[in-house]
Order: structure tokens, then C-alpha cells, then sequence
């Protein structure tokens, strides 16, 4: 009989048990055997030994950095089965006692990160979907629908898609060079969709449940003593900060309280309203030029100098990302961010991403339309648009539909990749004055896989019956 087979029954067997035994009565905390034999504990062991046995079998076979990041991808799971384990052990904590409790989780994922900077690697595309596909496991910081979280089920789905846009790279690239590749790929997902997402489905759909009588989590920093009692009332004490955001590495600290430099600062100081002539000097008639002596209309041949080199600024105004006239989402001067996320929008307003350089923007939605102008290496990750998404000169575009789109354009760009789902390869796609333009559309005869399609670039027109005919320029091998 197969190894894995006797391996599921067993565990079967040991779930069954599990299910006789009860629970403790009286709303007393589970013991740590009472813990692992948990019907939801014994199935999170069956979702490493059904799905994850298959990324690290593969990672194996691939070994240096992709074998690195499975294994730090093997210790967040690893951590989270710790925490849910926890989790029937302690009382729900506040929100500063959700942060320490989550900490273990944050370190580890904050160790994935670190494997995606610095000098890019050749397997960049396999460290960036391992990392951000970490951001699904944060499912367990749901404390109900004010916390600013999605549900945990949408939670993993969400988090997945924006780790689907480098985890769709590795199937591309390596679909004809090397099967292994592509099996840590497919196998990837298959451990978020349907692996996580079922687990939680079955298990925590409103999120984890704490145990009432269990032990408090101990929060990050001890209170401080009361003040001492005086005849004036004591003003209250300030509420404790919020806890660092559990899957980003931006610093918590707001960008519009940090010191501004170069253009940023000139902008910040003429919108500050001073007078634009403040603490200029005033010049003397003796200080023009037409009237100082040391100074003729002759230039001597030793006076003249080579051009000089102007100061050295950015022609490009500040990065923004913000909500315009509340109708437009401007999206501009981002250079180097891989995490940009819209996520509150609805279907009557527009996106407009302008000089954008080395950065991905996830939307999540449905919206009016998106618009991508003059950028280099964008990718963009959306789900819907009513009216059309645009490309205009722009290079290096990748473009990723994963819900519907009625029209795509392309006007003077080179290199652009579209991967089209099967709910829009419908979608009418129009080029002018482009190149390199490849369409990538899942393969009806696997499960996973991607087929592309160059779309073409040369034409022959020939007069025919009184008109021009045109047609696209086949090439064949003799």
C-alpha cells in the first residue's frame, strides 16, 4: 500500500479518536494533549502533509535560494500552527496583546522579505511569491469586522493574488526549460488555494476562537505606575501605539511627517503659505550688473569656460497615491515599490498611473477604467474594469486580469506582457505603434499552465479589387 496513503489514514484514525474524546465541560482550557489531538490541529498537520510535502519535494530538486525560502516558508507554518495551538489556550487579547502574540509570525516573515533585497537574484520571481504569500497566514489577526481586515477566507484569496503575479513569472519561464520549476509553482498554489483557504473555511471562518478561561496574553511593554495622587486633576494617560503592520516593511510613520527633500521640500514650502519673497535681499542699484566696475562687455579668451553642469534634480514631482475629487485614483512617481495596493474603490471611479518605474500595483475591485502612462517595468494586478484599460508610452508593461475586461489598448509601448484569466479572453485587444506584445492565456489541456501568444507587429498590404487588404506576416522554417 502507499506510504502517503497509510500516512492520511492514520491520520484519519487519530482525527476520529480525537472527535470520541469531546471536549473538557465547564468552558476549562484544552491541556496541551487535548490541544493536538484537536480535530482543527490534526487537520493542519494533514495540510502540510497533503500540500506543502509537494513545494519542498520540489524545492529539493531545484536547491540554493528557492530550497532557502521553502524552508523559511516551512517555519511560518510551522509558526502558525504554534499559534493556533495558543489560541485554545488564551484568552482573546487586546490590541497591544495581539501584537506580541503575533510577533513570532511577523519575524518570520519579516525573514522572507529580507530574502528579496539587495542585488536581485536569479530567482527573484520564486523569493518574491514565497514572500508575499506569507501575508495569507496573517488570517489569525482577524478579531471581527471592524479590525480592517478582510474576512479570513477572502483574506487568503486577496493575499494570494498579489504573490500569483511573480508565482505566474516562474510558469512562464520555466514551462519548456525545467519541469521542476514549475511543479514548485503549481504546488505553491495549490497549498494556498485550495489548501489554506479550505482550512480556514472549515475551521476559523469569523476568524480564531480564544479560549474564555485560558491564560491573557502579556503585552509588548509593561503599563506604567498611575501617577502620584494631587489636588489638580491628572490628565489621562495617551492611548499606547498601534502595533506594526504584520506583512509590510514600510516604516509605520506617516509620509507627511517626514522631512521633505529636493522638489518635495521647494513644493512643501510654497504651499505653506509664507510669502514667496520672504528672505530674499533686496539689491542695491551699486550690485547690478550694468553698473559695477569690475565688469565689462568684453569676455577674455581665459574667461571662457567649458558649460558647466547644471545642479542635478529630478525632473519628476513627488510620489503620490491618492483619491482625487473622490472619482480618480492618481498613482504617480513611484520608483522601486512592490507592495502599492487599492483596495477601496468601486466601479464609478478611474484609475491614472503616470511615470511609474520598478513597481507593482495591486487594485482590488471593480473600476471604470485604468489608464497606464509613460512607465517602465509596472506590473499591475487587477480584477475588474467597465469601460477599458489603457497603455500608452510606456515599456516593459505586465499587465495581469483576473476578472473581466471588455477592451485593452496598447499605443506606443514596447514590451508588454497580458495574462488574460478565463473569465476575459473575451476581451478585445486593440495595438498601434507598439512591439513585443505577448498575451498569455491558461491552456485548456492542463491544469495551471500557460499558453502564449505573440500578437504581430508587421502587416503586408496589397491593392486588391480596389482596396488595400491587409494581413499580419507569417514566417515559416524550411
Amino acid at each position: 500500500m502507499d506510504e502517503k496513503l497509510i500516512q492520511r489514514l492514520e491520520s484519519a484514525v487519530a482525527r476520529l479518536e480525537a472527535l470520541s474524546t469531546g471536549f473538557r465541560p465547564g468552558g476549562a482550557p484544552e491541556s496541551g494533549e487535548d490541544v493536538v489531538t484537536d480535530p482543527s490541529i490534526l487537520a493542519f498537520d494533514d495540510l502540510m502533509g497533503q500540500y506543502f510535502a509537494r513545494v519542498l519535494s520540489a524545492a529539493e530538486k531545484i536547491g540554493g535560494q528557492v530550497l532557502e525560502a521553502t524552508k523559511i516558508l516551512k517555519e511560518a507554518f510551522s509558526v502558525q500552527r504554534e499559534l493556533l495551538v495558543k489560541v485554545k489556550q488564551t484568552q482573546k487579547p487586546d490590541l497591544a496583546g495581539l501584537a506580541e502574540f503575533l510577533k513570532p509570525l511577523n519575524e518570520v516573515i519579516m525573514k522572507a522579505n529580507a530574502l528579496t533585497e539587495g542585488r536581485r537574484s536569479d530567482f527573484f520571481n520564486h523569493l518574491k511569491a514565497a514572500a508575499d504569500s506569507l501575508s495569507a497566514l496573517a488570517w489569525i489577526a482577524f478579531t471581527g469586522k471592524d479590525c480592517g481586515m478582510s474576512m479570513p477566507i477572502a483574506h487568503v484569496e486577496e493575499s494570494w493574488q498579489m504573490a500569483e503575479f511573480y508565482n505566474n513569472k516562474v510558469l512562464v519561464e520555466y514551462r519548456n526549460k525545467d519541469p521542476n520549476h514549475v511543479e514548485w509553482a503549481k504546488a505553491i498554489k495549490e497549498l494556498y488555494l485550495p489548501g489554506l483557504r479550505d482550512y480556514v473555511k472549515s475551521f476559523y471562518p469569523l476568524g480564531p476562537v480564544w479560549s474564555v478561561t485560558g491564560k491573557k496574553t502579556a503585552s509588548a511593554a509593561p503599563k506604567a505606575s498611575p501617577p502620584p495622587k494631587t489636588s489638580a486633576p491628572s490628565a489621562p494617560a495617551p492611548p499606547p501605539p498601534p502595533p506594526a503592520s504584520l506583512f509590510s516593511s514600510e516604516p509605520s510613520q506617516a509620509s507627511s511627517s517626514k522631512p521633505k527633500v529636493g522638489m518635495a521640500a521647494v513644493f512643501q514650502e510654497i504651499n505653506s503659505g509664507k510669502p514667496v519673497t520672504l528672505g530674499l535681499k533686496k539689491v542695491t542699484d551699486d550690485m547690478k550688473t550694468k553698473n559695477r566696475a569690475d565688469r565689462v562687455g568684453i569676455v577674455g579668451s581665459s574667461e571662457k569656460r567649458g558649460p558647466t553642469a547644471s545642479p542635478s534634480f529630478s525632473k519628476t514631482g513627488p510620489p503620490k497615491l491618492e483619491l482625487q475629487m473622490g472619482r480618480k485614483w492618481v498613482v504617480e512617481n513611484q520608483i522601486g515599490r512592490k507592495n502599492l495596493v487599492i483596495d477601496d474603490c468601486d466601479a464609478k471611479q478611474s484609475v491614472y498611473i503616470f511615470g511609474c518605474k520598478d513597481s507593482v500595483l495591486q487594485i482590488q475591485g471593480k473600476v471604470n477604467n485604468i489608464t497606464v502612462d509613460k512607465c517602465t517595468k509596472l506590473g499591475v494586478v487587477f480584477r475588474d474594469v467597465v469601460a477599458a484599460f489603457e497603455i500608452v508610452n510606456s515599456n516593459g508593461v505586465e499587465v495581469q486580469c483576473q476578472g473581466s475586461a471588455p477592451t485593452i489598448s496598447v499605443d506606443n509601448t514596447g514590451g508588454c506582457l497580458l495574462y488574460l484569466n478565463k473569465d476575459s479572453l473575451g476581451t478585445s485587444i486593440t495595438t498601434a505603434k507598439s512591439s513585443e506584445i505577448n498575451v498569455l492565456v491558461p491552456d485548456a489541456g492542463s491544469d495551471g499552465d500557460w499558453v502564449e501568444h505573440a500578437l504581430p507587429q508587421q502587416f503586408i498590404h496589397l491593392f486588391k479589387d480596389g482596396r488595400f487588404e491587409t494581413t499580419p506576416v507569417s514566417h515559416s522554417g524550411g
